[in-house]
């Protein structure tokens, strides 16, 4: 194969990649800032016939919400996973990346355990670590060992990168208890992550809503009736 042959073979790759993934490497194109992936059938059509109830997370809430924007506005958390009906906190710290620790809600709505688990560092210095650590993987030798369609694909990707506006956390974590108390469709977890401009939320009819964080306000509006604050 010509070295012109190799190339267009490797761009045709890198969009295919690119274009087959739900969210990929790249994030959620211009053309879909939401997605929504249906999940088990019988769940969406007995959903008025379960019943709602006050779980763990909701009898906190009020201690809990204002901790919850701490960790990711001032604290080295970047990625937190909130079940609501299960009552679990996952977070992911960019001291220690690859790992997923789990909390219980009653002890997240404790300030003082945040202040022991979750070291303070400034928005700013998280994104300087994230940067810090994509530079050192694109250094690796083994990183050198991808397909090129791959180094291009991470390498723009990389280049770009951008983290999820300090604003747009703020509006994603203020609309939660307008979420959660809605009577019908109500929302059951939520992942938000500063690394991808994406907000992930399963509601109680399950599947799952992929929407970038720029479009939040506009979905709130179309889809659930919610005026962001």
């Amino acid at each position: 194969m010509t070295d012109r042959n190799l190339e267009q073979r490797n761009i045709e790759l890198e969009e295919m990649v690119l274009r087959e993934s739900i969210l990929s490497a790249s994030g959620l194109n211009s053309e879909n800032l939401q997605i929504g992936i249906k999940g088990d059938p019988s769940l969406r059509e007995t959903t008025y016939a379960r019943k709602k109830y006050n779980s763990e997370v909701d009898a906190v809430y009020e201690n809990l919400a204002p901790n919850l924007m701490e960790l990711l506005l001032n604290r080295s958390t970047y990625r937190l996973y909130i079940g609501f009906n299960n009552g679990e906190i996952r977070t992911t710290s960019v001291f220690d990346p690859l790992r997923i620790e789990v909390h219980g809600a009653e002890k997240m709505a404790d300030r003082a355990y945040i202040e022991r688990q979750f070291p303070a560092v400034a928005y700013e210095d998280k994104i300087q670590v994230i940067q810090d650590l994509y530079k050192g993987l694109m250094g690796n030798p083994i990183y050198k060992k991808l397909p090129d369609y791959w180094q291009s694909i991470l390498n723009r990707r990389n280049e770009n990168w951008e983290p999820i506006e300090m604003d747009e956390v703020r509006t994603v974590l203020s609309t939660l208890k307008s979420m959660r108390d809605m009577p019908e469709y109500y929302i059951r977890n939520i992942t938000v992550c500063m690394v991808q401009s994406i907000i992930r939320i399963q509601f109680n009819c399950d599947g799952t809503q992929l929407i970038s964080a720029e479009n939040y306000h506009r979905f709130l509006e179309e889809n659930l009736g919610v005026c962001p604050l």
